[in-house]
């Protein structure tokens, strides 16, 4: 049965990001993910963890400029330095969180990026991977949307998996959020059909498409895919990477549909 893990940066709003930790537990989730753990100290993170008796299984590597608008670096010439220095501070992050898992986001770009950016990519994605392998963590990237991100280097998932074979780490991996492939691609039962079976996807999340709120509002049919994620065997996690209509606890009505479906 899929595993589901509380984003905490979208999810449990109504509460001081400290707190949501609480509210994921009461709410039953094993797990939880958020974009950048870096504004708080990482023994205070563990502890919340711990209190709760939850598990850290995804946090992104420091983007650059995020308040400036930057949305990672990976991909951009002449921030080498800055890119081995924030995968230096995420596997710090990772070792005292038990974080098996760090996405790294490649960038905003101009129209028709260069050659110059994707070499740029695949050797920063080379390096994190080598130094990440050595601590026993993934290292993910992420095809994002361009109608929410526009500019986004990455888009579809044959690009990911070209970029992955490329590269040639084993602990370089795919994430695969249904809400993106959505709005690039569609024919999501087929691409989880294709890609899972592969190895190469590390992490999957969900939304409701289009508006990205629960996963069962929208045009998704999210019983069913639930149900082609569970047949193909994944063992991973599904983060609940979504903006709660309301209060979220209230909204999670789909989850426990779901499960009691498939106890």
């Amino acid at each position: 049965m899929p595993r589901f893990a509380a984003n905490l940066s979208m999810m449990y709003a109504e509460h001081d990001f400290l707190d949501r930790f609480a509210a994921a537990a009461a709410d039953g989730f094993e797990a939880v993910e958020y974009l950048f753990p870096y504004p708080y100290d990482a023994t205070e993170l563990r502890r919340r963890l711990d209190d709760h008796g939850l598990r850290q299984v995804l946090f992104n590597a420091p983007p650059g400029a995020w308040e400036s608008g930057e949305r990672g670096i990976a991909a951009l010439p002449g921030r080498e330095a800055e890119v081995r220095s924030g995968i230096g501070r995420a596997l710090e992050y990772a070792a005292e969180l038990g974080c098996p898992r760090v996405h790294v986001m490649a960038g905003l770009v101009g129209p028709g990026d260069s050659a110059e950016h994707r070499d740029t990519y695949l050797a920063n994605l080379a390096w994190a991977a080598e130094r990440a392998a050595a601590a026993g963590v993934d290292i993910l990237i992420e095809p994002i949307n361009g109608r929410d991100m526009p500019g986004y280097f990455l888009n579809r998932q044959s690009e990911a998996h070209t970029v992955v074979r490329e590269v040639g780490a084993p602990n370089l991996k795919v994430q695969l959020d249904l809400y993106h492939c959505q709005i690039v691609e569609g024919d999501l039962t087929t691409t989880l059909r294709r890609d899972l079976p592969t190895g190469r996807v590390g992490h999957l999340q969900i939304a409701g498409v289009p508006d990205r709120h629960e996963p069962d509002r929208g045009e998704l049919n999210i019983r069913h895919l639930f149900g082609v994620i569970d047949g193909l065997g994944f063992d991973g996690w599904i983060g609940c990477e979504y903006i709660p209509r309301a209060g979220t606890s209230e909204g999670l009505g789909w989850r426990h549909d779901y499960r009691g479906d498939n106890a």
